[in-house]
């Protein structure tokens, strides 16, 4: 019976944040409240209340849905110690990143709403903050990547690994949002693939 109600309660907390996502997609998330989101996942406002806090809570949750998978990919990506070709690992997780966002949905409505419908300000100045450490941390395993591959010779020996890194991070930062912002697909969704393909083979030595 509790296993029954803890089931319950997590397919309700699911719910919930698939009704958020779908609110903040139409309404975006500073016109957004509570009671659209209850009434969007047929549930009362208390329910809603029960399982998240406020609204920033609720986001930091949705946007979780994207975020962890994307550090369990860039950590099965970046973290290849014994690769023989760290800038490949490094092109595969850029790749990845866009390939989960052609694939999913969900993903591409997650990132979405995170770029253009969501204004970080007020409460959500702190989720701002939290999206730059997590860049942080991601610019940081790049660079290790790129200091593996000036190891073993794959780079110009003028190029330094922290600031490729940083030159890849603001890179891919670019092309996500134009990506998202491309609806129709005519720009930048075509061109993502060859653009990483690209950006990767400046770095190499040969």
């Amino acid at each position: 019976m509790v296993r029954k109600t803890k089931e319950n309660a997590e397919l309700t907390r699911q719910n919930i944040i698939h009704a958020a996502r779908e609110v903040f997609l139409k309404r975006g998330v500073s016109r957004s409240t509570m009671e659209h989101i209850a009434a969007q996942a047929g549930v009362t406002r208390g329910a809603v209340y029960w399982h998240f806090k406020n609204k920033t809570e609720l986001f930091h949750a949705m946007r979780e849905q994207v975020l962890l998978p994307l550090i369990d990919r860039m950590d099965g990506a970046l973290l290849v110690a014994g690769s023989e070709d760290p800038l490949t690992c490094i092109e595969n997780f850029l790749l990845g990143t866009i390939q989960s966002l052609e694939e999913s949905l969900e993903t591409r409505q997650i990132y979405e709403i995170m770029m253009i419908k969501c204004e970080y300000v007020e409460e959500f100045e702190t989720v701002l903050q939290q999206i730059l450490v997590n860049c942080s941390g991601i610019l940081q395993k790049i660079q290790l990547a790129y200091e593996r591959a000036r190891i073993k010779g794959q780079l110009h020996e003028a190029l330094e690994p922290a600031q490729l890194a940083q030159d890849t991070n603001l890179f891919f930062v670019g092309l996500l949002h134009m990506w998202v912002k491309d609806i129709q697909g005519q720009q930048f969704r075509q061109q993502a693939i060859q653009l990483i393909h690209f950006h990767m083979q400046l770095r190499r030595t040969h």
